[in-house]
């Protein structure tokens, strides 16, 4: 199994998913029984971008190529040709290209051959050829020749059989004043039939006899289905189904019969990639109808939806990756969709994290915690996971030892040997969010809610969205893609609101305007007491901590604790405005540097405030020495409580410690709230080494 997909041995291990399906084992490609018999369902993997959908049918497509008639298709990208017929849509060319891929020989496996989807495919190319565009006609054919490659190589590949189509439909226009798809359609499947099928072959024609009122004559049922498909709306999709029937008889057709008892194992498999779109269910449904109708058929489905919720998988059942390892059971309901086995894929582990690091990095040279910190980042999420995994590895040896998820994000990374290094943090968020405006989309990312978020795009992003409002278009969107949610964040997703925020602060080089703007603008928005958290929030996001110490001294001494705790959290939750750091510049060492130099330390003076070696510069006037000693404990606070939770960074054994202890020298000077106090000290350093959200009572979810 590929190393990179770590936690997906359900799928691939000898007994695994991937195995019951097929009928055969990954490696080796030992028989092994079928799990559902005759009725295998479509199993489609489910989850968001980054979380390995593609990755994992590309394994399947390594682990069982060449072994059985195996397709990849991505249905959100399937290429138009150029100056193509009407009888061309993403349906009859995906059904080309599945074909193209299916046909040839493995090296465990015969070919296959394609007869009735050849004479659909070549029917519906007639549709609205015209005497004046003969050149147009001719390259619609030859564009088809791959697949009729299938049933005979050598005519398939020649021109002859194209020549004597057109010359056929020459002699048909001759005799009609405009196109008709009927006619054309039975003139160019005759001729096909003629040049390139044997006798036996030409038997396969009788199946289009099925097709609507053909009363059982396949010249007839061909006629139809080209009229149908140039009809379009309705017709058009019944004439689709039936060419999707078509590649599946072929298979169908290719397992069974005398000649072919014995001379297979497993079964044909078809991957579909962001079978989301239309397309996928264009492709898909056909076969879920006729299995739904009793037809039995000997094709395993593997697709991928980034919409978990897709109205096509309505009644699926549903279970998560690790679930499939041994049995995965899906019993057929009424409806359609209930043959559909839809499988979540699960975020990697942190053992998984560290795997990964350690075959990046397999000397050791990172600091022991940043696996586990970049976990925390990522969710687990698999791209992001592989993708600062590698950064850490080819980090130089001289910044290894200090580096943070933070400091990760701001190094290049290479994905290919052929091209040069590119930066994590931008290509890491256009893989989350292609084609997207990162731009605005990182302004939005610090709001807090639909509210906020529509007053940055008013304010600071004026006439960027002339069609509404822009918060809500962008709230939608992120749903559309599969994004959480959270009343806490616009932006709900920990890793894609680090990788905007980032853009955000670096977007306008080391001057930080943009940053700066927008976190006034937030700052501005709240009032002086309901919103006074959220005020002191976006100050220590602008690097002004003093205001958010007097507060919490202020209030202190109030009886509502568990609040008083809930708010420093919050305050404390804020991004701290980091400087990039520089050192990663291969091409401008210092001259006095060699790669053993440790790297500078970030500006990033939490660590050194929350230890007390770093005094203000000034208090606040009137304090006396109780208030003063009160001032600079929480100011310590603060800065341990806004250092450790911070996703960017990693947690500091030092200052945990020292954050308790602050906690336990609070409890005793508080007259009614010592319990609180004494609690969190003991639950915060608990949290923060399991790597947990610092807990709060029950009762009081934000303290906000």
């Amino acid at each position: 199994m590929d190393r990179e997909l770590y936690g997906r041995e359900a799928v691939f291990q000898d007994s695994g998913l991937a195995a019951r399906l097929t009928g055969l084992a990954p490696e080796g490609f030992a028989r092994t029984a079928y799990e559902h018999g005759d009725d295998p369902p479509v199993t489609v993997f489910t989850g968001g971008r980054g979380m390995g959908k593609t990755v994992l049918l590309k394994q399947l497509r390594n682990a069982y190529k060449g072994a059985t008639p195996l397709a990849l298709l991505d249905c959100a990208h399937i290429e138009p040709p150029a100056d193509h017929g009407p009888g061309w849509n993403p349906l009859t060319g995906a059904l080309a290209e599945l074909a193209e891929q299916l046909a040839p020989r493995g090296f465990a496996s015969a070919p296959v051959e394609f007869p009735r989807l050849s004479l659909g495919l070549v029917a519906v190319a007639s549709t609205s050829w015209s005497r004046e565009d003969e050149e147009r006609a001719r390259h619609d054919l030859q564009r088809l020749g791959p697949v009729l490659a299938s049933v005979d190589a050598a005519k398939g590949a020649g021109a002859t059989w194209v020549t004597k189509v057109l010359s056929k439909l020459a002699a048909n226009f001759a005799e009609a004043t405009a196109p008709m798809a009927g006619l054309l359609a039975e003139a160019t499947v005759e001729t096909v039939l003629e040049e390139v099928f044997g006798r036996a072959q030409r038997r396969s024609e009788s199946w289009y006899g099925n097709y609507r009122n053909a009363g059982g004559r396949g010249k007839i049922g061909l006629q139809y289905l080209a009229n149908d498909f140039e009809q379009g709306g309705r017709r058009r999709q019944e004439a689709e189904s039936f060419l999707v029937g078509a590649l599946v008889e072929d298979l169908y057709r290719a397992y069974t019969g005398l000649l072919r008892a014995g001379a297979r194992r497993g079964r044909p498999v078809l991957l579909l990639d962001n079978a989301h779109e239309p397309l996928g269910r264009r492709l898909i449904e056909p076969i879920l109808r006729e299995r739904a109708a009793g037809r039995r058929d000997r094709v395993v489905v593997f697709a991928t939806s980034r919409v978990r919720d897709h109205e096509g998988m309505r009644r699926a059942t549903r279970l998560r990756l690790p679930e499939t390892a041994r049995m995965a059971p899906c019993p057929r309901g009424t409806d359609v969709t209930s043959g559909i086995l839809a499988v979540e894929l699960t975020p990697f582990s942190p053992a998984h994290a560290q795997s990964a690091f350690d075959r990046h990095d397999p000397a050791g040279r990172t600091p022991a915690d940043l696996a586990r910190g970049v976990h925390r980042l990522t969710g687990g999420r698999p791209l992001g996971v592989t993708l600062l995994s590698r950064a850490a590895g080819e980090a130089p040896a001289r910044l290894r030892s200090s580096l943070t998820p933070g400091a990760l994000l701001d190094l290049t990374v290479e994905l290919r040997e052929d091209t040069p290094p590119v930066p994590v943090a931008p290509t890491l968020l256009e893989e989350l969010l292609p084609g997207e405006h990162h731009g605005r989309l990182a302004v939005l990312a610090a709001a807090h809610d639909e509210t906020s978020a529509r007053l940055l795009a008013h304010t600071r992003l004026p006439g960027e969205s002339p069609d509404g409002d822009m918060a809500l278009e962008v709230r939608d969107r992120l749903r559309a893609q599969g994004w959480p949610t959270s009343p806490e964040h616009f932006v709900a997703d920990p890793l894609l609101r680090a990788l905007l925020l980032h853009r955000l602060r670096f977007e306008d080089g080391e001057t930080y305007a943009t940053w700066r703007a927008v976190h006034e603008t937030l700052h501005q928005h709240y009032d002086q007491e309901s919103g006074l958290p959220y005020r002191l929030h976006h100050e220590l996001a602008l690097g002004r901590t003093g205001q958010a110490v007097t507060h919490l001294r202020v209030t202190f001494p109030r009886p509502d604790v568990e609040g008083w705790l809930g708010r420093l959290r919050f305050i404390a939750s804020a991004p701290y405005p980091r400087t990039r750091d520089r050192t990663d510049d291969r091409d401008r060492t210092a001259p006095d540097a060699t790669p053993d130099t440790p790297a500078p330390a970030f500006p990033d003076l939490r660590r050194a405030v929350a230890l007390g070696q770093r005094p203000p510069d000034r208090l606040p006037a009137g304090l006396d020495g109780e208030a003063t000693e009160l001032h600079l404990r929480l100011r310590r606070l603060l800065h341990a409580v806004w250092l450790l939770t911070d996703p960017l960074a990693l947690p500091d054994e030092e200052v945990t410690e020292k954050l308790a202890y602050e906690l336990r020298q609070l409890s005793g000077r508080h007259l009614t709230g010592n319990r609180p106090l004494w609690d969190a000290a003991t639950h915060w350093p608990t949290d923060i080494r399991a790597w947990r959200e610092l807990s709060l009572p029950s009762t009081r979810e934000d303290g906000v």
